[in-house]
């Protein structure tokens, strides 16, 4: 021990445990602290009870001498992180050549284990950046599976460690696979196995054990778990396929038997699946299905999530049926029929369907909004930000479409409910950029295009005159106001204030005009003495579902009147003008989430009149009865 740190003992300034562990970290040597990391010992100062630190971010760092024997780690100059500040060339050189090399010292530095994030704080930034780093640690990673020496877990925040001594990792492999007690546990530790299979040397001995326990597996799990089964399966085959002399043990037990067995359940087994063996699933229908298997398949497209949509086709393409895909396709938009999913990947994969991108593609979008909205009112999904956000859409749409067309579509967005006033002004507006001529309908100055009455609730009306007021009364002025502070700033052409207020101004005075309109137009009534003998406006309908039997009931209303939650929906909207004039005992079609179904009329009631009082103003009882029946 150093003289003057024995002085310091017997004079009882120090520990003698202290000093042992001082006599080590002599200046010159490495050491880490739990709060400051590595560092380096500069210098003692004994005299002045201090021993002098070059921390990383922290140079110069004098502390006590009993202080540091308690909170200093010496590390040996074998240690990485001392390798790396001695040496750093050194360093860099052997995560070049010996990349397998590198790990261990930074594992057997770090106790034997460690987790790849502990890893890469280690290189980063002194021998890679981040970029080079993933791609060096891909390919170092493969090298340390190849090694057989280390433990390397499935997921990314256990540690890897260095293997004992006398186990293999095809031992290791196995072991896991035999331990695992769940299916889950099971697939997880055979897609290890699949992962590694170059290294198992004696398949028959090492992996015949293991197509058994997964075919027996699979089997028990056909019935209540059926997901599992076709996972199971299919590792199976991939062991099969990567050693042909292992052999099955259950005769039959193939995919393709599978999805025959489970063709009816396929529906809600296949979202289950990850993406890739969902995909091989339906790469396969046409082998176990025969001739059916495109209706299968169809059934699936119309009734599953994204992501099996997408794939579907492409299943038509390699069987060569591209026709009998566009057909449905077709009639799914002719139909009103076609789901969101659809509509969403259609829309995305509009370059190679360019003839169905036509304003019955639009119709068909509503009309899934419109279900949406029935399922879950006041949810924007997907497809209505898709239809939002999509710019070149209504170009796509409208491109190559009759006036007259887009002429009925500009219609039917002006009478949707499905979106805010601004939001439907700018999708109006896409449709009168590719047909300037239409732009009157949307200001109301052409007096052909003048709409027709529209029957509404007193109270709804009177919702729509407050607005009006406050349009004209508040919101107007202010933004005149707005207009005239902006341009008192000066240099209209840089002025975002002013432009900001000019562009409100715009949106303004066409909602003031739009209420004008359709003011003008509507027709108030109370919903009192309707005619219940068939569907009218201020009716109740109960409908039943002629194939499940599940009864809905529909409150029909004035224009104004929707309410999703509680089923009261307008007479403008697509089912309410289905079931406008049929009588009870009648069966209609209407479209729903899975496609067109039939309902039959069960009854037909009629609904609450409305209480608020008519303003003496406006129309009677019976100029609304003669406009209900126009």
């Amino acid at each position: 021990m150093d003289a003057e740190l024995e002085k310091l003992v017997e004079s009882s300034k120090l520990t003698s445990k202290a000093a042992e562990k001082l006599d080590a970290l002599s200046p010159g040597t490495f050491c880490l602290h739990k709060s400051w990391g590595f560092g380096r010992v500069a210098e003692w100062n004994l005299l002045l009870n201090q021993i002098v630190i070059d921390f990383t971010g922290k140079k110069g760092h004098a502390m006590q001498l009993q202080y540091a024997a308690e909170n200093l780690t010496l590390i040996p100059p074998e240690h990485f992180l001392a390798r790396k500040a001695t040496d750093l060339a050194a360093a860099k050189k052997l995560a070049k050549d010996e990349p397998v090399a590198l790990v261990r010292n930074i594992l057997e530095s770090l106790d034997g284990q460690a987790t790849a994030q502990q890893i890469s704080d280690w290189m980063i930034p002194d021998l890679f950046n981040e970029t080079e780093w993933k791609r060096w640690w891909e390919s170092a990673r493969k090298q340390m599976k190849a090694s057989g020496a280390f433990s390397i877990p499935a997921k990314k925040t256990e540690p890897i460690q260095i293997r004992a001594e006398g186990i293999s990792h095809v031992d290791e492999l196995i072991a896991a696979f035999n331990n695992a007690r769940q299916p889950k546990q099971q697939l997880a530790a055979l897609e290890e196995i699949v992962k590694s299979s170059s290294q198992f040397k004696e398949p028959e001995k090492q992996l015949q054990p293991v197509i058994a326990a997964i075919e027996n597996v699979a089997t028990r799990n056909q019935k209540l778990h059926p997901e599992l089964a076709f996972e199971l399966v299919l590792v199976r085959d991939d062991l099969l396929e990567h050693f042909p002399q292992l052999k099955t043990t259950h005769i039959g037990l193939t995919p393709a038997k599978l999805i025959a067995d489970e063709e009816r359940r396929l529906v809600l087994i296949l979202p289950k699946l990850p993406a890739a063996k969902e995909k091989r699933i339906l790469q396969a229908l046409p082998a176990a299905l025969g001739d059916r298997w495109s209706a299968r398949a169809l059934q699936l497209m119309q009734a599953t999530h994204g992501r099996m949509v997408a794939q579907i086709p492409h299943v038509f393409r390699d069987a060569g049926q591209h026709a009998e895909l566009q057909e449905m396709l077709e009639r799914s938009l002719r139909e009103h029929s076609a789901t969101s999913e659809m509509l969403i990947w259609l829309i995305s994969e509009r370059e190679a369907w360019r003839e169905l991108i036509n304003p019955e593609l639009l119709a068909a979008i509503l009309s899934a909004l419109e279900r949406e909205q029935h399922s879950a009112p006041g949810r924007a999904s997907k497809l209505q930000r898709l239809l939002m956000e999509d710019r070149q859409l209504f170009q796509d749409i409208f491109g190559n479409a009759d006036i007259g067309l887009a002429r009925d579509a500009l219609r039917r967005l002006q009478l949707s409910h499905l979106f805010d006033e601004l939001t439907k002004r700018s999708l109006l507006a896409r449709i009168v950029k590719v047909f300037p001529d239409l732009e009157s309908m949307i200001a109301g100055a052409q007096p052909q295009e003048k709409a027709g009455p529209l029957v509404v609730s007193w109270s709804s009306l009177e919702r729509r005159k407050a607005e009006y007021e406050e349009l004209v009364k508040t919101k107007i002025p202010e933004n005149t106001r707005e207009i005239a502070l902006a341009r008192s700033y000066g240099d209209l052409s840089e002025n975002f204030e002013f432009k900001a207020a000019k562009q409100m101004q715009s949106v303004l005075m066409r909602r003031k005009t739009e209420l004008e309109q359709m003011l003008h137009n509507a027709r108030g009534t109370s919903f009192e003495n309707v005619d219940t003998s068939r569907v009218s406006i201020g009716t109740i309908v109960t409908l039943r579902n002629v194939e499940t039997g599940q009864e809905e009931t529909y409150t029909i209303l004035g224009a104004w009147d929707g309410d999703p939650d509680h089923n009261i929906i307008s007479y403008q909207t697509a089912i309410g003008q289905a079931l406008l004039g049929h009588k009870a005992g009648e069966t209609i079609s209407l479209n729903t989430e899975h496609g067109s179904a039939q309902f039959a009329i069960v009854s037909i009631q009629p609904a609450p009149p409305d209480q608020t009082a008519p303003p003496p103003t406006l129309l009677t009882e019976s100029a609304v009865e003669t406009a209900m029946t126009e």
